[in-house]
C-alpha cells in the first residue's frame, strides 16, 4: 500500500472516528461535572467554537485537494484549536474540578488534530513540498478529483450529529435551563 494511502486509511478509519468518540467522552465528563451549574454556559459556548475550528479542518481535508493552502488551513484551525483550549481550561478550572479522566479525554483531543495535520502533510506531500523547496508552493483550492466516498461522509456527517452535536444542544439545553432557574431564584 502506498504510503499516501495508508495515510489517508489511518486519517479516515482511525483518527476521525476517534475524534469523534472523544468528543462524546468529553461530553459525558461535562454531564457527570455539572457544568450547567458550575461553569454553565460560557464554556459550553466554547466546545461548540472548537467544535467549529476541528469542522473547518476536516471538512477541508474531507473535500478539498491536499495542497499548501489546505494545510496551512489545517494548521491555522489545529493553532486556533489549541488557543481556544487554553483560554476554556482557563476559564473552566476555577470553576469546576476537571478530573483525570476528563484531562486524558482533552489529551486526545489535542493529539488527534495534530496527528490529522501530520497525516494531511503525507497525503499531499508532493503538492506541499514546495513549501519546503525553492518552487512557489500550490495555493490554490479545488475539490478533490477522487472524493472521499458519499457512504463514508454521509456516515460521518452523522456520527458527527449523533455524537458530538446533539450531546453539544442538549448541554447548552441544561446550561441555558440551569442559568433560567439561577435568574428565578434571585
Amino acid at each position: 500500500m502506498p504510503v499516501e494511502d495508508a495515510a489517508r486509511w489511518l486519517l479516515m478509519v482511525v483518527v476521525i472516528p476517534l475524534w469523534v468518540l472523544a468528543g462524546v467522552a468529553d461530553w459525558w465528563c461535562h454531564r457527570r461535572t455539572d457544568i450547567a451549574h458550575t461553569s454553565g454556559w460560557p464554556e459550553n459556548v466554547f466546545h461548540w467554537v472548537l467544535l467549529a475550528e476541528g469542522g473547518a479542518a476536516l471538512l477541508a481535508v474531507a473535500l478539498l485537494e491536499i495542497d499548501a493552502a489546505v494545510l496551512l488551513l489545517v494548521f491555522a484551525c489545529f493553532l486556533a484549536h489549541e488557543v481556544t483550549t487554553w483560554i476554556e481550561l482557563r476559564y473552566t478550572t476555577p470553576l469546576r474540578e476537571v478530573q483525570p479522566g476528563e484531562q486524558m479525554v482533552h489529551s486526545f483531543m489535542e493529539i488527534l488534530p495534530l496527528l490529522l495535520l501530520a497525516l494531511v502533510a503525507v497525503i499531499g506531500w508532493d503538492r506541499v513540498a514546495g513549501l519546503f523547496e525553492a518552487g512557489a508552493p500550490d495555493f490554490a483550492l479545488a475539490l478533490k478529483a477522487e472524493p472521499w466516498p458519499a457512504s463514508y461522509l454521509v456516515g460521518l456527517g452523522c456520527a458527527v450529529l449523533l455524537l458530538n452535536v446533539l450531546p453539544l444542544a442538549e448541554e447548552g439545553w441544561r446550561c441555558a435551563r440551569a442559568a433560567a432557574g439561577a435568574g428565578r431564584a434571585r
